[in-house]
């Protein structure tokens, strides 16, 4: 498996430009408790143009200072998430997580995991102990549906892509799509599909 430690076109100061741009990671909004959250947005992570060294650095420069020394919670979204485009690797996984500082681990409360899919699953409940420690994979709560994570987190107080708000709408007249049991798209046309039928089957579930 190839990951983000490789070879790349982007200067430092470039990566850390693109992170910023893509708005992958946002403190934004608090949690029904008042917390802080942190706001990943896993389609937008560009893991092939962005080193585990310029992701770390960001972090500590970037975002974990906008956390403070206060509990806080994270939701990661992780609609449409790609294998080949947007998953670092385990090994990068790994060293962002030792990276991170243990006032920090204690800090964090929970993590909402948006639209995980049947992949992500069976990926965190083999390596998720082994990979994660501090017992960050412990705080880790499953999240079918936005319905559910506005239990948890004002709404009012937190931007939400179109993207995710769709995909959600899908799973509501798609349900096994959760379990990538179901192609994402309709199998019924009033007109024969211009494509490739293979190529209308997403592959969203992978990572």
């Amino acid at each position: 498996m190839s990951n983000i430690s490789s070879s790349f076109t982007l200067s430092q100061s470039q990566q850390q430009h693109l992170l910023e741009k893509l708005d992958v990671f946002k403190v934004k909004g608090r949690d029904k408790r008042g917390r802080n959250v942190l706001l990943i947005i896993g389609k937008y992570f560009p893991a092939r143009m962005v080193s585990s060294e310029v992701l770390k650095k960001y972090l500590e420069e970037t975002i974990y200072p906008k956390l403070g020394a206060k509990p806080f919670s994270v939701v990661y979204v992780h609609t449409d998430v790609q294998k080949s485009e947007n998953f670092p690797g385990i090994s990068v996984l790994r060293s962002v997580s030792d990276a991170i500082p243990m006032n920090l681990k204690n800090n964090l409360e929970v993590v909402y995991f948006l639209h995980p899919g049947l992949q992500a699953r069976l990926f965190l409940a083999t390596f998720g102990r082994l990979f994660f420690d501090g017992g960050l994979y412990s705080k880790l709560k499953y999240v079918s549906r936005l319905e559910f994570l506005w239990d948890h987190v004002r709404r009012l107080e937190m931007k939400i892509p179109d993207f995710v708000h769709d995909h959600d709408e899908e799973l509501e007249y798609h349900p096994m799509m959760d379990y990538g049991l179901e192609s994402d798209h309709p199998r019924v046309y009033t007109e024969p599909p211009s494509m490739d039928p293979i190529s209308m089957y997403s592959m969203r579930c992978i990572a």
